[in-house]
């Protein structure tokens, strides 16, 4: 009756609730009802190809939501570069986005990869809180690990 797909993500839903973790409950229950009601072929592959692009636009408007309402602006900006932990947080955020464009990359050349860290992201949003943003910089740093055990691999020998 059921596919091994639906049956997955059936599987998926109860570790979401179990975990209370809503974002993946809606994420789960989206999935499924636009694949019922029959409009995933059309949807899916959409999702596939833009989905990390608009995830990525949807937290940008979050984080840019701040400055548009006023509560953010020079006065706070000019507060911030006084700051030590505002610079520490200006570098993090440099090297992540950095780090995060080969994870790109890699997701979309090395499908079982993509697999593994997707299933990590899964797991670490039901059972720990996590935020799925994981398989971007997941994958970034991945594929900066690979490359570091790759260097000393070679140098080895």
């Amino acid at each position: 009756m059921f596919s091994q797909a639906s049956v997955f993500m059936l599987i998926l839903l109860l570790v979401a609730v179990v975990a209370k973790n809503q974002s993946l409950i809606v994420a789960v229950l989206f999935l499924l009802v636009i694949k019922w009601v029959g409009l995933g072929d059309k949807l899916f592959p959409l999702f596939q190809q833009k989905g990390i692009n608009i995830g990525v636009t949807v937290i940008t408007i979050a984080v840019l939501t701040p400055i548009v309402t006023g509560e953010i602006g020079f006065k706070q900006l000019g507060e911030a570069v006084k700051s030590s932990y505002a610079w520490i947080a200006l570098a993090s955020g440099i090297l992540v986005a950095i780090i995060a464009a080969s994870g790109i990359d890699l997701l979309k050349s090395d499908p079982h990869i993509t697999t593994a860290l997707v299933l990590g992201t899964i797991l670490s949003v039901a059972l720990f809180n996590g935020v799925a943003v994981g398989p971007l910089i997941g994958a970034g740093i991945a594929y900066l690990t690979m490359r570091i055990v790759q260097f000393f691999t070679h140098l080895g020998g």
